[in-house]
């Protein structure tokens, strides 16, 4: 059923950007592009993020009332020194014997917590303190990645790397679960060792290790390798900050994307409409040499393969840091009641959470 919600009133305090005055170029449009990805592309992208490109231990910020972030960052940087102080790089595969046994030490950490506590930041800066050969990639991407290469050239690229990073680790796929619980499984035989992050439900928090407990149970034989390491502390893109910012007009929004040199201009259920059409491997290069997102029209999504896409396209802006102009019903809106209480709530909560920090961007183009 369509949302019911009333139209949120337009607000007033638009970028600069965004008057009618200064229109000067015509905007591309994301429904016109179906990126082919090869599968080249996809390995040589497993790097974290552009807004994680360039963070280390020393630039996290730790919340002072939550002595877990402290915790989190030295054992991290003694994974990394471990790293650093290993032999060269992991044991090669060999057909005719087994593997050499992995360096000593946890194969793993998992970083156990709630939404935007910094384990993003603090994945990445395990990376970017480890030396190569090395990889770093979202769960969705390790299992495209696997579905491009195949299971076994899957298993002989990464087989060759010290490190591989795993971020928002997902345990609603059954199917994708078992694949990538096997493919860590033959990366451990081989000497990789492994971080990856998840997230905990807000109200999940005061029950101790609930979602470590999951990842353990889910990855089975791989859970003796991985040490919990839980991370508490509230969003930090909300502290002190408002909720959703009141969306633009329409008026504001496409003159906002005649003016920003490099902005994408849709309508918000064509593009959803678009989505489906494009594999999620390919949404990050649909988002090639885009430096604004306009949506006008953003209503409440009705069903749960639309609503999953979005998460995925909403993650890709964010590792882009796209500032976002939209009109339409404010993003914390975005997901009806019934689909928050749903088995996909932890992606959804992020999604929101991700594309409100992105619509708060959008006060910066002026």
């Amino acid at each position: 059923m369509r949302s019911s919600l009333p139209r949120p009133v337009p607000s007033t305090n638009v970028p600069a950007a965004s008057r009618p005055e200064a229109i000067t170029a015509t905007p591309l449009a994301l429904t016109d592009r179906r990126p082919v990805v090869p599968a080249e592309r996809l390995v040589a992208e497993m790097v974290p993020p552009p807004r994680f490109s360039g963070v280390s231990f020393g630039t996290y910020l730790p919340d002072s009332s939550q002595p877990s972030q402290y915790e989190a960052v030295q054992v991290l940087e003694e994974f990394a020194a471990a790293l650093n102080n290993g032999s060269g790089g992991a044991p090669k595969r060999s057909w005719f014997r087994r593997s050499a046994p992995a360096p000593s030490g946890p194969a793993g950490v998992y970083l156990d917590g709630g939404y935007g506590v910094g384990k993003t930041h603090l994945l990445a800066s395990l990376w970017h303190a480890t030396p190569g050969p090395k990889a770093f990639g979202t769960f969705v991407e390790l299992t495209n990645l696997v579905g491009a290469l195949g299971f076994q050239q899957a298993v002989q690229t990464l087989s060759g790397h010290k490190l591989l990073c795993i971020d928002e680790f997902e345990l609603d796929d059954p199917g994708d679960t078992v694949l990538v619980s096997t493919l860590l499984g033959r990366l451990v035989d081989n000497g990789v060792k492994l971080c990856a992050t998840s997230n905990t439900l807000p109200e999940k928090l005061g029950e101790g290790r609930f979602a470590a407990a999951d990842f353990l149970r889910e990855i089975q034989g791989l859970s003796a390798h991985f040490r919990p390491l839980r991370i508490d502390g509230q969003d930090y893109r909300h502290r002190g900050l408002p909720e959703a910012p009141p969306p633009y007009s329409d008026e504001s929004v496409e003159a906002a994307a005649a003016r920003i040199p490099g902005a994408s201009l849709d309508d918000f259920g064509t593009l959803l409409g678009h989505l489906s059409a494009v594999h999620p491997s390919r949404y990050g290069a649909m988002l090639d040499d885009v430096h604004a997102v306009c949506l006008s029209g953003v209503r409440q999504v009705e069903d749960q393969s639309t609503a999953l896409r979005l998460v995925v396209l909403a993650d890709r802006m964010y590792d882009r840091e796209l500032p976002v102009v939209a009109s339409g019903v404010p993003f914390d809106q975005v997901f009806s009641e019934e689909m928050l209480r749903g088995g996909y709530r932890k992606k959804y909560l992020r999604a929101v959470s991700r594309l409100v920090a992105l619509a708060r961007d959008s006060s910066k183009l002026t």
